[in-house]
């Protein structure tokens, strides 16, 4: 992150799935809208309205292009955290507009009302930052056996209102891969 970057949070909903392309040189990205609607209670109606959602354009890169990818859907409520950018152009009509998206540090679905299943992907190249896949050199979870590719990373329970039905469990996997065996010894 470079010094003077506005570091932004926020929680919303997909408007869309992930769209992944790849640039010229082979690199990963997904782009997703994201709409962020707040609630306040009505004090004199006693009730909670929406107020103006926001809508950001979000644009995660690399491996966690692929994983955001696979993983998330439209309709799902997620946290995104990044670094808000300005980018101004110029229409065919000759006006002038800005428009405002993020570049995404990290994203994953909220587990207020679903739940999800992580299943670590395998490291490819070194650092990056943390995130999917990433991680400095000297991680103490990086000696854990990666699980097995199996699939999405987000398994919506049954009804949980992220339009699936059904969802279930894979096997295996986790963090570690190590099934239910915790240990109370910290990892380094």
């Amino acid at each position: 992150m470079a010094a003077g970057d506005t570091v932004i949070t926020i929680v919303g909903n997909l408007v869309d799935d992930p769209e992944l392309r790849f640039t010229p040189t082979g690199q990963a990205v997904a782009r997703f809208r994201i709409a962020s609607t707040p609630r306040f209670m009505d004090r004199q109606t006693n009730e909670w309205k929406d107020g103006e959602s926001l809508f950001l354009t979000c644009n995660v890169w690399r491996q966690a292009a692929e994983n955001a990818a696979e993983s998330l859907q439209r309709g799902m409520r997620v946290i995104v955290q990044g670094r808000l950018k300005q980018r101004s152009y110029e229409t065919k009509e000759g006006e002038k507009r800005t428009v405002y998206e993020v570049e995404v540090d990290e994203v994953g679905p909220s587990l207020r009302n679903a739940t999800a299943k992580v299943n670590r992907t395998s490291r490819q190249g070194g650092g990056g930052g943390g995130g999917f896949g990433g991680g400095p050199a000297d991680d103490p979870w990086a000696s854990a056996s990666p699980a097995p590719p199996q699939g999405g990373g987000f398994q919506g329970g049954g009804g949980g209102g992220y339009g699936g039905g059904g969802g279930g469990q894979q096997g295996g996997g986790g963090f570690g891969g190590g099934g239910n065996d915790f240990s109370d010894e910290p990892p380094f």
